[in-house]
């Protein structure tokens, strides 16, 4: 049983499953994002398919019991994307898809910026950018000297890495050799209003880790048995793993691919349906949950 902290809860399946995951994930996205008029659309798709390896084959959580000592944890820096891990929560069986409906509803727990108050799996409300991956050295260091299996995942933006305090937790992970850390940045190469090399360029951005003793693996964000094989190899050299996952921002629609306009827009009407419609759902059933 998972609540004797040893047994591992992860979802079974493979590649195939967490590609349909991803698939499911970035449907959810498009549909809240219209019904609630939200943005940050473009952010919840370019990580789908690092949130659907994550949720569907690596974390080890149990939804009857969110609150069970021996899960892993997960924090979403990038706390602006919380749509999709609120799409993974229900799917993976936190709570019913159709309470996604609720999303960015006023009165609702769905809040834009990730939360936790009310939302079963949710560690802690993120979105305030530059925090999350602290607090989850922070937790690492703790869960070790527990002496558990725990690992602790953050998924960071690439422009969240402008924040200093990013750098302060990089070096204290370092300096612990927290091994059960691993930092998963969602590098799709533009942030708020426009890309991050015109912004403040981070490359040589894998280098820039591993000068701070980080074991970095590059992978293609998209790629679902590269993510995997990233994800398994992660602590096997007693420090702390980044995996730097090249993403496309709002990938899977194609006029939303790499255009910094869907940080901020809600598709809507025509745009909505061809969204849609490009990830196979017909207009007559897009609004469906």
């Amino acid at each position: 049983m998972p609540g004797n902290g040893t047994a591992p809860a992860k979802a079974p399946g493979n590649a195939s499953d967490t590609e349909a995951l991803a698939l499911q994930l970035r449907r959810h996205a498009v549909r809240m994002a219209q019904a609630g008029g939200s943005s940050h659309v473009g952010s919840a798709l370019s990580m789908a398919d690092i949130i659907a390896m994550l949720y569907g084959r690596i974390l080890r959580v149990d939804p009857a019991d969110p609150a069970w000592p021996g899960r892993d944890r997960f924090i979403l820096s990038k706390g602006h994307a919380g749509a999709c891990v609120y799409a993974a929560l229900a799917e993976r069986g936190f709570f019913p898809t159709a309470e996604l409906a609720r999303h960015y509803q006023n009165g609702s727990i769905f809040s834009g910026h990730v939360s936790h108050k009310g939302v079963p799996g949710v560690e802690i409300s993120t979105g305030s950018l530059g925090h999350g991956l602290g607090i989850g050295a922070g937790m690492a260091m703790q869960l070790r000297r527990r002496g558990g299996p725990q690992r602790v995942y953050v998924v960071l933006s690439d422009g969240e890495c402008d924040e200093g305090s990013n750098w302060e937790a990089i070096l204290f992970a370092a300096h612990q050799r927290l091994s059960n850390l691993v930092a998963v940045i969602d590098y799709n190469k533009l942030q708020s209003l426009a890309p991050v090399a015109d912004t403040i360029g981070l490359e040589p951005f894998a280098d820039k880790w591993r000068s701070f003793n980080w074991a970095v693996h590059q992978v293609d964000g998209h790629d679902h048995e590269a993510l995997q094989a990233a994800f398994e190899v992660a602590g096997a050299d007693g420090r702390p793993t980044c995996i730097i996952a090249d993403t496309i921002k709002g990938r899977g629609v194609s006029f939303m691919e790499n255009q910094v306009l869907w940080h901020y827009r809600a598709p809507q009407g025509a745009e909505f349906d061809a969204a849609m419609r490009e990830l196979g759902v017909a207009p007559e059933d897009a609004s469906d949950a």
